[in-house]
C-alpha cells in the first residue's frame, strides 16, 4: 500500500485522500462492490458504472458540472446554477468520491464526502469567505452561491417539512454539499449523499483526534450538522419533486 500512496503529491498521503483512492483501487468488481456498502440500501453501483477517482491512476476529484458521469444537459444546468456568468467554467465544489449508480431502479449519483478526524470536520464551521486578492471569478460567484443554496434550503425544508439553515457564510462545506445533493435531485437526478468516517487514522493524532468506532463519528457528525437540520434526517429517503436524495452517515477503516 506504501508504494501506492506514494503516488501521490506528499501533502496527500494521509488522513482521507489515501483512503478515498484505496477504495476505489482494483478490479471495477471489488471496487463496485465497496461503494454499493457505502450506498446500501439504496444505492447500487455495479461494475460497469463510472467512478472518480479511479484509484492511483486518475486521481482527480470530480466537479459534478464538468466530470463525465452526467448528461451533458444536467452539467450545464448545475454550472450556470451556482456560477455568475463572468465565472463560467471555475472551480466548484469537489467531492471526495462520485459514482454513477441505480437508485430505486434509475440511474443516479453516489456522492462522498470523507473524513479521517474531528478537527478536518469541525474547522468547516466557517463559512465562504472573499477577500481583496481573490480572483474576479471568485468574487462574481458569491452573490451567486448565496441564492443557490438559500433555493436548496427552501427546497430542502419543503421536501423534509422541516426548517434547513444552510448557508453561504457559515458550515459552508456542509451547506455546499447538501444543496447540491439537493439540486440534483430537483434535475431528476436520483442521489445518495454519504459522509463517511475513516476509523483509527492514527497517523492524523497530530492534527486532531482520530474515530475510534461508528458511534464516535455518527456523534461528531450529529453534532457538526445540528446547527443546520435536525438529526432525524440523516439515514432516510427524502423525495424531491418524486426524486430520491438520501444523506448516509457510514464509517469504514481502512489502512493507509
Amino acid at each position: 500500500m506504501n508504494d501506492l500512496v506514494s503516488r501521490l503529491k506528499p501533502n496527500a498521503r494521509r488522513g482521507s485522500k489515501p483512503r478515498c483512492h484505496l477504495l476505489t483501487h482494483g478490479s471495477p468488481t471489488q471496487i463496485s462492490a465497496q461503494l454499493s456498502a457505502l450506498g446500501h440500501p439504496f444505492a447500487n453501483v455495479s461494475a460497469t458504472d463510472r467512478w472518480m477517482p479511479r484509484g492511483f491512476e486518475e486521481v482527480a476529484e470530480p466537479e459534478l458540472d464538468k466530470a463525465p458521469l452526467l448528461p451533458e444537459d444536467v452539467r450545464t444546468a448545475l454550472g450556470s446554477w451556482w456560477l455568475a456568468p463572468a465565472s463560467a467554467g471555475a472551480m466548484t465544489p469537489n467531492f471526495d468520491i462520485a459514482s454513477t449508480c441505480t437508485i430505486g431502479g434509475k440511474p443516479g449519483l453516489l456522492l462522498v464526502e470523507a473524513k479521517a478526524h474531528e478537527a478536518e470536520l469541525m474547522k468547516e464551521s466557517a463559512g465562504r469567505r472573499i477577500g481583496p486578492d481573490d480572483s474576479a471569478e471568485r468574487k462574481a460567484s458569491h452573490k451567486t452561491i448565496e441564492i443557490a443554496i438559500t433555493a436548496a434550503a427552501d427546497g430542502l425544508a419543503r421536501a423534509t417539512g422541516v426548517p434547513w439553515r444552510i448557508g453561504r457564510d457559515s458550515h459552508y462545506q456542509m451547506s455546499n454539499r447538501f444543496a447540491w445533493a439537493w439540486k440534483l435531485a430537483d434535475l431528476g437526478v436520483p442521489v445518495v449523499l454519504v459522509y463517511l468516517g475513516f476509523l483509527n487514522a492514527s497517523e492524523m493524532a497530530d492534527q486532531g483526534r482520530p474515530f475510534a468506532d461508528h458511534q464516535d463519528w455518527e456523534r461528531v457528525m450529529k453534532t457538526h450538522s445540528q446547527p443546520l437540520f435536525p438529526e432525524r434526517i440523516w439515514d432516510r429517503q427524502w423525495m424531491v419533486n418524486g426524486v430520491p436524495m438520501i444523506p448516509l452517515i457510514r464509517s469504514r477503516e481502512v489502512p493507509r
